[in-house]
């Protein structure tokens, strides 16, 4: 024993006592040292930075309604007094060492509430993060389904329903330009310009996804257009791409088999990773249970490219005269946020923010108002053509129709049953209307529009 401990020995021993020191002090150095509290309209998300992934568990308790918090092997550098708990369901937070390395923290709620917790990898502003999600099942960020909204216009015809998405929010910034501009902060401005712009129209009525700096996960903004009846989801973006040279707006409709250029992929996957800010997967097409499901599904998902498709190319000609464009057509990519199967969605990309000049012209206020007014005067465009069924468009078009002469000239791509849905008479009326033993007709053709 005596020769262990002397000599060589006795420097091995030495050594090793050295490298336990260090793995203790190692185990113990990841730091708590920062937290921020996100109000949102359903739920309330806690962050607190680390300086590596945590081992962490939480319960709650109940008589008070209490959160408990347990993380690993962390030192606390922040002082959680000083959080603003607004309004949200924490009436205060307390910590306090645990088991040595260990730390608890404690949220006394005003409400019981639903937790759950996940990790986020750093992005270009945070590093490692530990995210509680207080879930409050008794407010609803969704709207109940409602009826068709009515602004008393003539006969009773409804509004059209645009639900217009801000992208990214909250914990999640999106891109951030050369200067620190964040694309969640520009959106959101532009998406409330849009809004407004639409709800200035009649005829039309806008809905937000969100209307503060909180995050949506990607399947509950599509849930928010269902739930709304939209007739169209239009999500803002900005762009940003791995080097500063790109620039230009873009407008997005989904595609099923993929994107059609390298840079559309690249942000499809870009977009689609923020849906894991949200803790939750993308929404998914692929399972189809019934084979007959799976038939109309696609029907109705390939209906819904094809008007995305068209909407998206009245935005981008309108985009077109304001500003300049990235492509001359409609691109599509397979944002998981566009993957409604019954709404028609388009994605619009204002610019680059990664480009110097682009993060300029997304700053400015005046640039925001003529984006969006682009924006709107393609959506317009587009209704103006095709209004949907029963609506006070659809009903102002058939009137001017009839003021018309209730006359049509086939143009090149026309089928007979698609004048016919457009002018909301049936195909076999138009037919017997118009003389036709079959639905074919010849561009330049001009066929009579009955008056009911």
């Amino acid at each position: 024993m005596k020769r262990l401990m002397t000599g060589n020995g006795g420097q091995l021993i030495m050594i090793m006592l050295l490298w336990a020191s260090v793995a203790l002090a190692a185990q113990a150095a990841t730091t708590v040292k920062g937290a921020r509290i996100w109000p949102a309209p359903d739920h309330t998300r806690v962050v607190f930075d680390t300086g590596a992934d945590v081992e962490h568990s939480i319960f709650a308790l109940e008589n008070p309604a209490r959160l408990v918090i347990d993380i690993k092997n962390v030192n606390q550098s922040v002082d959680f007094s000083g959080l603003n708990l607004g309004d949200s369901p924490i009436r205060r937070i307390r910590s306090a060492p645990r088991n040595g390395n260990d730390l608890r923290v404690v949220l006394d709620l005003k409400a019981p509430i639903k937790p759950r917790s996940f990790q986020l990898e750093p992005n270009q502003q945070y590093g490692h993060r530990l995210v509680v999600d207080l879930i409050e099942e008794n407010r609803r960020a969704l709207p109940r389904p409602s009826e068709p909204i009515l602004h008393d216009n003539p006969n009773g015809r409804r509004d059209i329903i645009v639900v217009v998405d801000a992208g990214h929010g909250g914990e999640d910034p999106g891109a951030i330009g050369p200067s620190g501009t964040h694309e969640k902060d520009v959106v959101l401005r532009m998406s409330k310009t849009l809004e407004s712009l639409i709800n200035s129209k009649p005829g039309y009525t806008a809905k937000l996804t969100r209307t503060g700096d909180y995050y949506i996960d990607l399947r509950s903004r599509t849930l928010l257009a269902r739930k709304h009846n939209a007739d169209l989801f239009v999500s803002i973006h900005a762009d940003a791409f791995r080097t500063s040279q790109p620039s230009g707006a873009s407008v997005f409709a989904l595609s099923q088999r993929g994107a059609t250029s390298e840079t559309a992929r690249w942000l499809a996957r870009s977009e689609n990773r923020s849906d894991l800010i949200g803790g939750v997967g993308g929404v998914s097409l692929g399972d189809k249970n019934d084979v007959l499901a799976g038939v109309l599904l696609d029907l109705s998902m390939t209906a819904s490219i094809n008007a995305s498709v068209g909407v998206g190319d009245y935005v981008l000609r309108r985009l077109g005269g304001v500003t300049k464009l990235h492509k001359s057509g409609v691109e599509q990519a397979a944002f998981a946020v566009l993957k409604s199967p019954d709404i028609p969605s388009i994605l619009v990309e204002a610019g680059f923010i990664s480009n110097p000049g682009e993060e300029r012209n997304l700053r400015s206020s005046a640039y925001q108002q003529k984006i969006s007014r682009a924006v709107f005067d393609g959506i317009d465009s587009y209704f103006n053509h095709t209004p949907p069924p029963g609506t006070l468009l659809a009903y102002q078009k058939r009137q001017n129709n009839n003021l018309a002469g209730d006359q049509y000239r086939i143009q090149r791509g026309d089928t007979l049953s698609e004048v016919a849905r457009k002018n909301q008479v049936s195909l076999n009326e138009l037919m017997r209307h118009n003389g036709l033993s079959d639905d074919r007709v010849l561009v330049g053709q001009t066929i009579q529009i009955p008056a009911s």
